[in-house]
């Protein structure tokens, strides 16, 4: 791209506030939906995928850039900071840590039998916070054909699980609902049983503790550690445990384990502390009973940073995010236009860290700008530019009511000639893969837009003149109507109460 982002930026600044230019007045619906363009969205991506954002990666100056850009776009329009101490930039900090393998360990006790493995030879960290104490609790037996349902009837609450693995045979497809079951079934710690061969174990603990970044954030995910069970196999006899017999049970397995207990300790070392942005804009809305209810539009501005060793280096990230980053900014504008103003009031919101692990929105979702129980729907935006010119996927249709909104509303408007499906790929579970699902976690409807992926996802070629802007620009005046309705509507969406016990954190 020939445009440099420094000279976007200073344009962007000079030009005055949308209130300041007197705009004429719009019809509230399909004036404010003409205002998104497609030579409107080709620019906004050229400038966020332009090299000088250098891929914009999580934390970095390209990031930073990105997260100025869009609050200078929001402040043109009207829109008030949403962010604390009246900015535009919720900041959340990360730490480059390094787990200390040799001073972390598990310890079991049963009837005067003790087994420790060691986090540098007999056991490894999988998952979860590491805890600033050791965590000690009495252990509780969790195995056989486990199912999240079982999951949730069972005790675990201030216990240490004890879960049985058996990599003997194909793991179940539900081992990832169970494991959030077990996460988020009040346990202080769980311990998984590995009956992979000792050569086979070894190979999978790291000797040395890598580096990682995270976000400071205790989110309450008990810490999660594997073991060899031939390490602890001395204590499970002793607590009268037979592991073969757990595997070949034919239903769940939920057993006390009386004078037995389990301690894991984590020690780790922080090497640097950093902090990243998401940017935040509010739109006020029209009725004074239900402006203290927002609908909020998300994406992701990051994206994965410099690949070295490349001729060209640079992941430009067109598709990936620069495109669901443009469709926040364009709806933010026709939505600030006179008379486009709904009800409900509207969080425009881009996040960084997706690419990480969701850093940002889960960062927003432990600490909201406004009270969670405020916030009515998430519409998450995450790819939109490219792959079918008449078509585009949205996630999570069927888990509230906002999926038979959608219907409406995309039935009314044929003229967009764009169609949302629902999810091609559940096997692919991205409804747990990018930010709307932190909203949906905490209780808030979410909804996914979505294209796919393709050749060029997570590789330098992702580029701006990939981008089918006249398919985008379809796709936003269809979130835009959809915006409406939620915004207007006399009740606020509602879950399908079967997909509400399986996703939301209670």
């Amino acid at each position: 791209m020939k445009f440099r982002i420094e000279v976007a930026l200073a344009l962007a600044c000079l030009a005055p506030p949308v209130a300041a230019q007197a705009p004429e007045p719009v019809r509230a619906g399909s004036d404010a939906a003409a205002s998104i363009t497609a030579p409107d969205v080709a620019r906004r991506v050229g400038i966020l995928a332009d090299d000088s954002m250098m891929g914009r990666d999580t934390p970095s100056r390209g990031l930073e850039m990105t997260a100025k850009y869009v609050a200078d776009e929001f402040r043109r329009f009207g829109l008030k900071p949403g962010a604390e101490n009246g900015t535009w930039f919720q900041r959340y900090p990360i730490t480059r840590r390094r787990l200390q393998p040799a001073q972390s360990r598990v310890v079991l006790k049963a009837g005067g039998t003790t087994a420790t493995a060691r986090l540098d030879a007999t056991a490894r960290h999988v998952s979860g916070d590491i805890p600033r104490q050791p965590v000690t609790g009495p252990l509780i037996l969790v195995g056989g054909p486990v199912t999240p349902d079982a999951v949730g009837a069972m005790k675990l609450r201030d216990k240490v699980v004890l879960y049985v693995h058996d990599y003997s045979t194909t793991i179940p497809t539900n081992a990832a609902q169970v494991a959030r079951a077990l996460r988020v079934s009040g346990a202080r710690a769980i311990i998984a049983t590995s009956n992979l061969d000792s050569a086979a174990f070894s190979a999978r603990v790291p000797k040395y503790g890598a580096e990682r970044y995270g976000i400071e954030l205790r989110t309450g995910s008990p810490p999660s550690v594997e073991v060899s069970e031939s390490v602890v196999m001395p204590v499970l006899r002793a607590a009268g445990v037979t592991l073969a017999d757990v595997r070949r049970a034919a239903r769940p397995v939920s057993r006390d384990l009386p004078g037995s207990t389990a301690t894991v300790e984590l020690k780790e070392t922080v090497i640097d502390s950093l902090d990243a942005p998401n940017t935040i804009g509010i739109l006020e809305g029209s009725d004074p009973a239900l402006r203290n209810e927002y609908l909020v539009f998300s994406a992701h501005m990051d994206h994965v940073g410099i690949t070295p060793g490349l001729p060209d280096s640079i992941n430009n990230g067109a598709d990936d995010n620069a495109s669901g980053t443009t469709g926040v900014i364009e709806l933010a504008e026709a939505f600030s236009r006179p008379g486009a103003r709904p009800r409900r009031s509207i969080i425009f919101m881009t996040v960084s860290g997706e690419e990480k692990g969701l850093w940002g929105s889960r960062w927003f979702s432990e600490h909201p700008v406004v009270p969670l129980g405020q916030l009515v729907a998430d519409v998450n935006i995450d790819m939109i530019g490219r792959n079918w010119a008449d078509t585009i996927v949205a996630i999570g249709k069927e888990h509230s009511d906002l999926g038979a909104t959608l219907e409406r509303v995309n039935a009314a408007h044929p003229e967009l000639r764009m169609v949302a499906i629902d999810d091609r790929w559940p096997e692919e579970r991205f409804y747990f893969r990018s930010d709307h699902y932190n909203f949906a976690r905490k209780g808030v409807p979410a909804i996914f837009f979505f294209n796919g992926v393709h050749e060029d996802y997570h590789r330098v070629t992702d580029s701006p003149e990939k981008i089918n802007s006249e398919k985008e620009s379809r796709i936003l005046r269809l979130l835009y109507y959809f915006g409406r309705e939620i915004g207007d509507a006399p009740e606020r969406p509602k879950w399908d109460e079967a997909s509400r016990r399986l996703i939301v954190e209670e």
